[in-house]
């Protein structure tokens, strides 16, 4: 059995101060009496494809600062002291016993039943956060070929910053938060402009073991102010070993006009598409942005996971709260607090109670993530309202399979798949 180990730091007592003041509530904070007359760091990235991109600039930047807010006793837990192994199986699901986290964690306060609500400034935001939780401003630096950083800048008072801060509850090493606009106060609502920022993260760090994922209302997500969370884990995830289906699309060798290619999962616990590839970042960040705001619209949640750099997009429908909201999810996975959102999915899943810990398994893996799952007519049905958002037409008489296998990953060797032996009862089927 694989054991993950991390780097050591500071134990924290940190509790969070001040997340019932209003905006602009007089301490240093990120509201807009506070931010526009001081000064953070500032990391600036090029947006040109053919930039050289430093796989240490980025991490040992974020992971400096992510390492000193630590010593400083900014989080609520030492996440480094909790357990994590890799459970055994075809899989490779990853546990993480953190018993603490629930207890300690904002609670979400809003319906979860709408995908799409008003940002409420009564409720907590961004904007209420310290501003020591800061790591650095994260803007496009326009005509710069190579990356910079800045210890001190100015924020433009012309627009909101972007900004990353630490998660003071994370799940991982380095687990932080991207905040596009933290000023212009966006709800929890995706948009072709802040996914192709989290995009440009994910190249500028240049590290398949940094991930972002984003998690809508409805499927876990618990502040509706406009964010992504990334951090890093340094063992491939399941669904990044996951087999591919690709499908064939209208157009030249069956990829989009804008060279987008679109795959669904095979013999993974929770159905979803896979979109890669594209003329640029901006025409695959334009396919997924849209596929988003369908999802949005109609009310369905709904998870994502950028991967491999941001060459890779999983994206995830499912409908576990409902569920849970209908009284269809067995008392003995409520009983685990486990709430499946992005990270979840992925394939890395966080316990809280020692003995779910102890005796996790490949199988238990399997039935809590097949509950997040759409059935497969519900899948079929919202695949198609995706097509139809983004302009996709897909061939049917063309189904390539397995043509991604090989591409997944980049520099990592993917082992062969097995297919589990799983009662059929696992798979939900409404």
């Amino acid at each position: 059995m694989l054991t993950i180990k991390r780097v050591p730091t500071v134990v924290s007592n940190y509790q969070e101060e001040g997340s019932a003041e209003p905006i602009g509530c007089g301490r240093n904070c990120l509201g807009k009496c506070c931010l526009h007359v001081s000064k953070l760091p500032l990391y600036g990235f090029s947006s040109n494809a053919n930039s050289p991109k430093s796989d240490v600039f980025l991490s040992q930047i974020l992971l400096a600062q992510w390492e000193e807010r630590m010593e400083r006793g900014l989080f609520r837990y030492d996440v480094t002291a909790c357990e994590t192994k890799v459970i055994p199986g075809p899989q490779g699901f990853i546990a993480q016993l953190n018993e603490g986290r629930h207890l300690k964690k904002r609670p979400t306060e809003f319906r979860v039943d709408r995908v799409l609500q008003p940002f409420d400034p009564a409720k907590f935001n961004f904007t209420k956060v310290g501003q020591e939780e800061v790591l650095f401003q994260f803007e496009n630096g326009d005509a710069v070929d190579n990356s910079y950083f800045l210890e001190r800048a100015a924020v433009d008072p012309t627009k909101a910053p972007n900004v990353v801060a630490i998660n003071v509850s994370p799940i991982e090493y380095g687990h932080v938060l991207l905040i596009p606009r933290v000023l212009d106060c966006y709800p929890q609502q995706i948009d072709q402009e802040s996914l192709l920022l989290a995009l440009y993260m994910a190249a500028e760090a240049s590290n398949p073991y940094f991930r972002l994922g984003y998690n809508s209302l409805g499927a876990f997500a618990t502040i509706n102010h406009l964010h992504f969370q990334a951090y890093y884990l340094n063992v491939q995830f399941p669904v990044e070993k996951a087999t591919t289906e690709m499908i064939s699309l209208a157009g030249r060798s069956g990829v989009s006009e804008n060279g987008v290619k679109v795959s669904k999962l095979v013999n993974y616990p929770v159905r979803g598409l896979v979109f890669t590839e594209g003329k640029s970042m901006n025409d695959l960040a334009e396919v997924v942005a849209n596929a988003c705001i369908c999802l949005q619209e109609n009310n369905i949640p709904f998870n994502v996971l950028i991967s491999d750099c941001g060459r890779r997009i999983y994206l995830f429908p499912q409908c576990y709260a409902e569920k849970q909201a209908l009284g269809e999810v067995s008392q003995e996975l409520l009983d685990t607090q486990v709430n499946p959102a992005v990270w979840e999915i992925s394939g890395h899943i966080v316990l809280k109670r020692r003995t779910d810990y102890e005796e996790a398994s490949e199988a238990s893996a399997w039935r809590l993530l097949a509950e997040v799952s759409l059935s497969e007519e519900r899948f079929e049905e919202v695949k198609a309202y995706i097509f139809d958002a983004t302009g996709l037409v897909e061939m049917k008489d063309q189904v390539k399979k397995d043509e991604e296998k090989e591409e997944q990953f980049d520099g990592n060797v993917v082992e062969p798949m097995v297919t589990p032996c799983f009662q059929e009862g696992c798979l939900v089927l409404q």
